[in-house]
Protein backbone atom coordinates (compact mmCIF):
# COMPACT_ATOMS: atom_id res chain seq x y z
CA UNK A 1 0.00 0.00 0.00
CA UNK A 2 1.43 3.33 -1.25
CA UNK A 3 2.74 6.16 1.71
CA UNK A 4 -0.21 8.33 2.42
CA UNK A 5 0.32 11.16 4.56
CA UNK A 6 -1.48 13.73 3.64
CA UNK A 7 -5.16 13.45 2.52
CA UNK A 8 -6.78 16.28 1.03
CA UNK A 9 -10.94 17.04 0.52
CA UNK A 10 -13.55 19.40 -0.03
CA UNK A 11 -17.05 19.55 0.67
CA UNK A 12 -18.65 16.77 2.34
CA UNK A 13 -17.25 13.31 0.62
CA UNK A 14 -19.53 10.37 1.26
CA UNK A 15 -18.86 8.75 4.69
CA UNK A 16 -18.46 5.10 3.72
CA UNK A 17 -15.36 6.68 1.73
CA UNK A 18 -14.42 8.66 4.47
CA UNK A 19 -14.62 5.76 7.20
CA UNK A 20 -12.65 3.48 4.77
CA UNK A 21 -9.90 5.60 4.11
CA UNK A 22 -9.19 6.50 8.00
CA UNK A 23 -8.90 3.00 8.06
CA UNK A 24 -6.61 2.30 5.28
CA UNK A 25 -4.67 5.51 6.42
CA UNK A 26 -4.68 6.07 9.89
CA UNK A 27 -2.06 8.39 10.63
CA UNK A 28 -2.76 10.63 7.86
CA UNK A 29 -3.25 14.66 7.63
CA UNK A 30 -6.32 15.45 6.86
CA UNK A 31 -6.61 18.93 5.10
CA UNK A 32 -10.10 21.11 4.40
CA UNK A 33 -9.16 22.24 0.84
CA UNK A 34 -12.16 24.20 0.97
CA UNK A 35 -10.43 27.01 3.42
CA UNK A 36 -7.82 29.91 2.39
CA UNK A 37 -4.66 29.17 3.84
CA UNK A 38 -3.27 32.43 2.31
CA UNK A 39 -0.81 30.15 0.29
CA UNK A 40 0.47 31.30 -3.18
CA UNK A 41 -2.24 31.91 -5.95
CA UNK A 42 -1.95 29.71 -9.22
CA UNK A 43 -3.60 31.14 -12.49
CA UNK A 44 -4.81 28.14 -13.42
CA UNK A 45 -8.56 29.50 -12.97
CA UNK A 46 -9.30 32.58 -14.15
CA UNK A 47 -9.37 35.63 -11.49
CA UNK A 48 -13.08 35.76 -11.46
CA UNK A 49 -14.20 33.05 -10.44
CA UNK A 50 -15.31 30.89 -6.79
CA UNK A 51 -13.15 31.79 -4.44
CA UNK A 52 -13.78 28.39 -2.55
CA UNK A 53 -12.88 26.40 -5.74
CA UNK A 54 -9.69 28.77 -6.50
CA UNK A 55 -8.77 27.78 -3.04
CA UNK A 56 -8.85 23.99 -3.52
CA UNK A 57 -6.63 24.04 -6.20
CA UNK A 58 -4.65 26.62 -5.09
CA UNK A 59 -4.08 24.24 -1.82
CA UNK A 60 -3.91 21.61 -3.78
CA UNK A 61 -0.93 22.96 -5.77
CA UNK A 62 1.20 23.82 -2.62
CA UNK A 63 0.25 21.32 -0.37
CA UNK A 64 0.28 18.32 -2.87
CA UNK A 65 -1.73 15.48 -1.03
CA UNK A 66 -1.17 12.32 -1.34
CA UNK A 67 -4.57 11.91 -2.15
CA UNK A 68 -7.42 14.03 -2.41
CA UNK A 69 -11.55 12.67 -1.60
CA UNK A 70 -13.54 14.89 -4.44
CA UNK A 71 -17.28 15.47 -4.17
CA UNK A 72 -18.61 15.67 -7.39
CA UNK A 73 -22.76 15.20 -7.46
CA UNK A 74 -25.45 17.95 -6.31
CA UNK A 75 -23.82 17.74 -2.94
CA UNK A 76 -21.09 19.75 -4.04
CA UNK A 77 -21.34 21.44 -7.55
CA UNK A 78 -20.38 21.18 -11.21
CA UNK A 79 -17.17 23.58 -10.66
CA UNK A 80 -16.32 20.62 -8.17
CA UNK A 81 -16.71 18.27 -10.68
CA UNK A 82 -14.27 20.22 -13.38
CA UNK A 83 -11.74 20.73 -10.44
CA UNK A 84 -11.77 17.15 -9.92
CA UNK A 85 -11.26 16.46 -13.47
CA UNK A 86 -8.28 19.28 -13.57
CA UNK A 87 -6.17 17.96 -10.62
CA UNK A 88 -6.64 14.49 -11.88
CA UNK A 89 -4.90 15.80 -15.16
CA UNK A 90 -2.07 17.22 -13.70
CA UNK A 91 -1.34 13.50 -11.56
CA UNK A 92 -3.08 13.98 -8.37
CA UNK A 93 -4.54 11.10 -6.90
CA UNK A 94 -8.09 11.88 -7.13
CA UNK A 95 -11.13 9.37 -6.16
CA UNK A 96 -14.32 11.09 -6.52
CA UNK A 97 -17.47 10.94 -4.35
CA UNK A 98 -21.02 11.24 -4.49
CA UNK A 99 -23.35 12.02 -1.75
CA UNK A 100 -26.69 12.53 -2.59
CA UNK A 101 -28.79 10.85 -0.02
CA UNK A 102 -31.48 12.47 1.29
CA UNK A 103 -32.38 10.32 4.61
CA UNK A 104 -31.24 12.56 7.27
CA UNK A 105 -28.57 11.07 9.42
CA UNK A 106 -28.03 13.51 12.54
CA UNK A 107 -30.15 15.04 14.68
CA UNK A 108 -29.66 19.10 14.17
CA UNK A 109 -27.82 20.15 17.72
CA UNK A 110 -25.51 22.60 16.40
CA UNK A 111 -27.14 24.82 14.38
CA UNK A 112 -29.94 25.86 16.91
CA UNK A 113 -27.34 25.79 19.70
CA UNK A 114 -26.08 28.92 21.58
CA UNK A 115 -22.87 28.65 20.31
CA UNK A 116 -21.21 31.74 18.52
CA UNK A 117 -22.08 31.70 15.31
CA UNK A 118 -18.40 31.14 13.65
CA UNK A 119 -17.91 28.58 16.47
CA UNK A 120 -21.28 26.65 14.72
CA UNK A 121 -20.03 26.75 11.54
CA UNK A 122 -16.76 25.46 11.72
CA UNK A 123 -17.78 22.86 14.27
CA UNK A 124 -20.10 21.63 11.51
CA UNK A 125 -17.31 21.52 9.22
CA UNK A 126 -15.05 19.95 11.40
CA UNK A 127 -17.41 17.45 12.11
CA UNK A 128 -17.08 15.81 8.63
CA UNK A 129 -14.28 14.14 9.10
CA UNK A 130 -14.10 13.92 12.71
CA UNK A 131 -17.64 13.45 14.24
CA UNK A 132 -17.91 14.45 17.86
CA UNK A 133 -21.21 13.63 19.74
CA UNK A 134 -22.44 17.27 20.54
CA UNK A 135 -24.72 17.77 23.63
CA UNK A 136 -25.02 21.71 23.62
CA UNK A 137 -27.77 24.48 25.08
CA UNK A 138 -30.60 24.92 22.18
CA UNK A 139 -31.61 28.71 22.03
CA UNK A 140 -34.75 29.99 20.04
CA UNK A 141 -33.53 31.73 17.13
CA UNK A 142 -33.61 35.35 16.69
CA UNK A 143 -31.62 35.99 13.59
CA UNK A 144 -30.56 33.15 10.80
CA UNK A 145 -27.53 32.79 8.58
CA UNK A 146 -28.22 31.04 5.25
CA UNK A 147 -25.70 29.42 3.03
CA UNK A 148 -22.24 28.00 2.76
CA UNK A 149 -19.47 28.19 5.23
CA UNK A 150 -17.76 31.42 3.71
CA UNK A 151 -14.44 31.97 2.61
CA UNK A 152 -14.33 35.24 5.03
CA UNK A 153 -14.93 32.77 8.25
CA UNK A 154 -14.63 36.51 10.26
CA UNK A 155 -18.09 38.31 9.03
CA UNK A 156 -19.72 35.21 11.27
CA UNK A 157 -18.26 37.35 14.34
CA UNK A 158 -20.34 40.32 13.52
CA UNK A 159 -23.51 37.76 14.25
CA UNK A 160 -24.91 37.25 17.45
CA UNK A 161 -24.83 33.88 19.56
CA UNK A 162 -28.65 33.76 18.56
CA UNK A 163 -28.38 32.85 14.99
CA UNK A 164 -29.43 30.06 14.04
CA UNK A 165 -27.33 28.13 10.97
CA UNK A 166 -29.59 27.21 7.68
CA UNK A 167 -28.56 26.56 4.34
CA UNK A 168 -26.22 23.71 2.65
CA UNK A 169 -24.22 24.27 6.43
CA UNK A 170 -27.70 22.87 8.07
CA UNK A 171 -27.80 20.29 5.54
CA UNK A 172 -24.20 19.29 6.77
CA UNK A 173 -24.96 18.72 10.21
CA UNK A 174 -28.29 16.97 9.10
CA UNK A 175 -25.76 14.29 6.67
CA UNK A 176 -27.19 15.23 3.49
CA UNK A 177 -25.57 17.84 1.46
CA UNK A 178 -27.78 17.06 -1.38
CA UNK A 179 -31.19 18.07 0.80
CA UNK A 180 -32.06 20.80 -1.59
CA UNK A 181 -35.80 21.17 0.51
CA UNK A 182 -33.63 21.01 3.51
CA UNK A 183 -31.13 23.80 1.96
CA UNK A 184 -34.48 25.73 0.92
CA UNK A 185 -35.96 25.83 4.65
CA UNK A 186 -35.48 28.59 7.19
CA UNK A 187 -38.05 29.83 9.79
CA UNK A 188 -39.86 32.99 7.69
CA UNK A 189 -40.05 34.83 10.76
CA UNK A 190 -36.28 35.22 11.44
CA UNK A 191 -34.68 38.31 9.84
CA UNK A 192 -31.90 36.17 7.79
CA UNK A 193 -28.77 37.01 5.92
CA UNK A 194 -28.41 34.67 2.69
CA UNK A 195 -24.91 34.85 1.85
CA UNK A 196 -23.52 33.18 -1.35
CA UNK A 197 -19.66 32.98 -2.38
CA UNK A 198 -19.81 35.35 -5.66
CA UNK A 199 -19.84 33.44 -8.72
CA UNK A 200 -21.57 30.60 -7.12
CA UNK A 201 -24.50 28.65 -8.52
CA UNK A 202 -26.75 29.28 -5.02
CA UNK A 203 -26.69 32.59 -5.33
CA UNK A 204 -29.48 32.05 -7.66
CA UNK A 205 -31.40 30.19 -3.87
CA UNK A 206 -30.15 33.20 -1.83
CA UNK A 207 -31.22 36.50 -3.92
CA UNK A 208 -34.46 33.73 -4.61
CA UNK A 209 -34.66 33.29 -0.65
CA UNK A 210 -34.00 36.72 0.49
CA UNK A 211 -36.69 38.24 -1.83
CA UNK A 212 -39.39 35.84 -0.39
CA UNK A 213 -38.28 36.01 3.59
CA UNK A 214 -37.60 39.75 3.24
CA UNK A 215 -34.09 38.99 4.16
CA UNK A 216 -30.78 40.34 3.17
CA UNK A 217 -28.74 38.85 0.44
CA UNK A 218 -24.33 39.73 0.14
CA UNK A 219 -22.96 37.81 -2.22
CA UNK A 220 -18.38 38.16 -1.35
CA UNK A 221 -16.03 37.00 -3.62
CA UNK A 222 -12.67 37.30 -1.70
CA UNK A 223 -13.06 39.17 1.95
CA UNK A 224 -16.13 41.65 3.62
CA UNK A 225 -15.31 45.22 2.00
CA UNK A 226 -15.87 47.20 5.12
CA UNK A 227 -19.33 48.21 3.30
CA UNK A 228 -20.68 44.79 3.05
CA UNK A 229 -19.80 44.43 6.48
CA UNK A 230 -21.92 47.78 7.62
CA UNK A 231 -24.91 46.59 5.64
CA UNK A 232 -24.63 43.38 7.68
CA UNK A 233 -24.53 45.26 11.03
CA UNK A 234 -27.29 47.47 10.23
CA UNK A 235 -29.60 44.49 9.23
CA UNK A 236 -29.01 42.89 12.71
CA UNK A 237 -29.34 45.61 14.59
CA UNK A 238 -32.53 47.26 12.16
CA UNK A 239 -34.63 43.79 12.35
Amino acid sequence: MASITKIGFWGYPHPDIIKKTKEDYPNAEWIDLDIDFYYPKTNILPESYCKIIRNIIDNAMFLKPDLILAPIGKDKCDSGWFASKILADMGFNVIQTIFEDLEPKRELKICTSNLPLYDKITRITGNIIDAVDQNLPQIPAEFGFWGVPPNDLEILKLFPDTTHVYGWTRCVEAGTPADLNLEMYVDENVPTVFYAQAFCAKSQLAKYLADKYNGLYVDIDDYASNSISAKIEAFLRLS
